[in-house]
């Protein structure tokens, strides 16, 4: 752990550069120095079918989904927080200049009893 997961509204397509927004989240989770780089997942998954606020066709939503193992304070959590907010926010900027946009964050803490991983990456990157 840590994975994002970005969940947009596909109306979002052609309107944000969602690869690029991909790296600059990674990058930030990285720059906390909270966590281990082969352990970090950013996602992006479009919600073709939802039904946002007036239900008017040009609303769209960005939702942040992170979640992350225990072990870390309260403050360096909501310093991760804050800092994926405000990356995502800047990188969004263009979609909050019209009434039509939402943008939402979460941190959740995993349960390491009911969490199961195998990871390749780790050694590979460890090694060097």
């Amino acid at each position: 752990m840590p994975h994002l997961t970005v969940e947009y509204s596909a109306n979002l397509e052609g309107r944000a550069d969602l690869d690029a927004l991909c790296g600059t989240l990674l990058e930030t989770i990285l720059e906390t120095g909270l966590f281990e780089v082969g352990a970090v997942r950013v996602r992006a998954l479009k919600a073709d079918h939802c039904a946002v606020a007036d239900r008017l066709p040009e609303n769209g939503f960005l939702d942040l989904n992170f979640r992350i193992g225990k072990g870390r304070s309260a403050e360096e959590k909501k310093r991760t927080g804050e800092a994926l907010f405000a990356a995502a926010s800047a990188a969004l900027a263009p979609l909050f200049e019209t009434p039509h946009f939402a943008l939402s964050l979460e941190i959740r803490e995993i349960d390491a009893e009911l969490s199961w991983k195998k990871n390749a990456i780790h050694p590979r990157l460890r090694g060097k």
